[in-house]
């Protein structure tokens, strides 16, 4: 009511009316409702964040306001505008170079943008990524790197654990040739440890090798994954490994295993079957040594490690057959190309692998100390003339199985392990307990050595951690390797040392 008793014509009469039709049918989006500018031409405001509002009607709701924290709200430029970045549900990892800069919120296939100084870093003061980000450097990307950015697809490869293997493949077949088919499970890195294996027909050569690598003994040995002598094959007393097989761990722990040296079953394969010999040997004998002793000289060169298995102590034909391999192994490539092809073992670059002695099935007196005394002296006359490295990297000692002896007991300790029977820990235990008085009915049997689940372990992880020591000149990936073994193998092949070697043996 104005002072004159009348009221307002704005408040209730025609003018009220107008101003709820004007609120009931808004204008473009950003015009001012009130006074004389509701007709200017809308102008699109800019965001903080470089993008543009869209244009279009919207919905009447009720405002929220975003604010950054505190620690966001820098001064520097933004960058140029990217339009139509679309809300993220989920945080996604970024996948770039060090000196790249970004917005947690861009998608990964977005160009960063070259903006010089006014680069905003990943992680701000007072920000909290809810994921890792993996920085992966440029080497070895090609055009990628060169361009300063990464593919992503590239980066998650790198990130990716080496493949497993379920079972052994072929290095060399049975008609001992070259294969080529164990290239694709290796890396290019140089941490590798070569670890091979021989021995008489049926010592357990693949059993120990699959225990070693990647099985239990627990487990069903027709899970192992080098092939174990099934009981047909025991009862025609024929052999199972045939050339050489390889596998390769996750740890990058490679190993070969070999088909028996010296075998009678192959022998005999040879003599029954009539198989055509190779034009240099006459004899199927001959034949027969000489595989085994490529197959041994080769191991000699490309391996760090190398098991002799044997499960009788102890044949004298063996250590000279050692003797004759280490003979016949293909000298060491020299660094220079002026090599005059001598053994070089008087300068020190010839290369020597450790050799490593398993008694494999020993019976409860070998573990007696006077006995394992013995026998490590034995060994140690056998090898004295040998460059092999036979001693001083391994000890049964070391690992708590006589813990009444001392280091000084044996003088001369050879890299000599002990294995019992291979037989279920449990069965055999309540076999031998049941035997016994029934006061004792429920204590395990006396077996005079540790079970042979828990030596195996002691014995695998000596051999892990032996020294790496360089098979050539240069450090070798295992790519690298995989080629240099097969020159190896190649030269092994056609080595006229040992074509001499069968000719004086026909």
């Amino acid at each position: 009511m104005s002072e004159s008793g009348h009221s307002q014509p704005g408040m209730y009469g025609q003018g009220r009316r107008r101003r709820r039709r004007r609120d009931r049918d808004p204008g473009p989006p950003g015009q001012n409702l009130s006074g004389p500018s509701r007709d200017r031409d809308y102008v699109p405001r800019e965001r903080r964040d470089g993008s543009e509002e869209a244009t279009g009607p919207l919905l009447q709701k009720t405002p929220i306001i975003l604010a950054k924290p505190p620690g966001e709200r820098i001064s520097s430029k933004p960058s140029a505008p990217a339009s139509g970045a679309a809300s993220l549900e989920k945080p996604i990892m970024l996948i770039k170079t060090r000196d790249e800069g970004g917005k947690p919120g861009n998608a990964p296939d977005v160009p960063p943008s070259a903006s010089g100084a006014g680069t905003v870093k990943l992680e701000r003061e007072g920000q909290r990524p809810t994921q890792p980000v993996y920085q992966i450097q440029n080497r070895g990307m090609g055009s990628a790197a060169s361009g300063g950015a990464v593919d992503p697809v590239i980066g998650q490869t790198k990130l990716l654990p080496p493949e497993k293997m379920k079972h052994s493949i072929k290095l060399v077949d049975d008609q001992m040739n070259w294969c080529d088919s164990a290239m694709e499970y290796l890396r290019d890195q140089t941490d590798m440890l070569v670890v091979g294996v021989i021995g008489l027909q049926g010592t357990g050569k693949s059993t120990i090798m699959s225990l070693l690598s990647a099985n239990s003994p627990e487990e069903d040995q027709r899970a192992y994954v080098f092939r174990a002598q099934t009981q047909e094959i025991k009862e025609r007393a024929g052999n199972q490994s045939s050339g050489i097989d390889f596998y390769i761990t996750q740890e990058r722990v490679i190993f070969l295993d070999t088909q028996p040296i010296l075998s009678p079953s192959i022998l005999d394969h040879l003599i029954n079957n009539d198989r055509k010999l190779p034009p240099e040997y006459n004899l199927p004998h001959t034949y027969v040594e000489m595989q085994s002793l490529q197959i041994t000289a080769f191991l000699f060169t490309v391996c760090h490690v190398v098991i002799v298995i044997q499960d009788w102590f102890t044949d004298i034909n063996l250590y000279r057959f050692l003797q004759t391999a280490e003979m016949l192994k293909p000298s060491t490539p020299s660094a220079s190309h002026d090599s005059t092809g001598s053994s070089g073992a008087d300068d020190g670059s010839e290369y020597y692998p450790h050799i490593v002695f398993l008694q494999n099935k020993a019976r409860r007196e070998e573990f007696c100390p006077r006995n394992l005394k013995k026998m490590h002296m034995a060994v140690d006359k056998l090898m004295a003339h040998s460059h092999l490295k036979y001693k001083g990297t391994l000890s049964m000692l070391d690992c708590n199985i006589f813990p009444g002896l001392s280091r000084d007991y044996l003088e001369a300790e050879v890299n000599l392990f002990l294995l019992p029977m291979m037989e279920n820990d449990g069965e055999d235990a309540l076999t031998r307990a049941g035997s016994g008085p029934p006061l004792f009915s429920l204590l395990p049997g006396y077996r005079g050595h540790p079970s042979f689940s828990s030596l195996v372990s002691k014995f695998r992880s000596q051999i892990l951690a032996m020294s790496r020591s360089q098979l050539s000149h240069t450090i070798l990936t295992e790519k690298n390797w995989f080629h240099y073994a097969a020159r190896i193998w190649d030269g092994v092949k056609k080595s006229s040392a040992l074509s001499e070697y069968s000719r004086l043996l026909s």
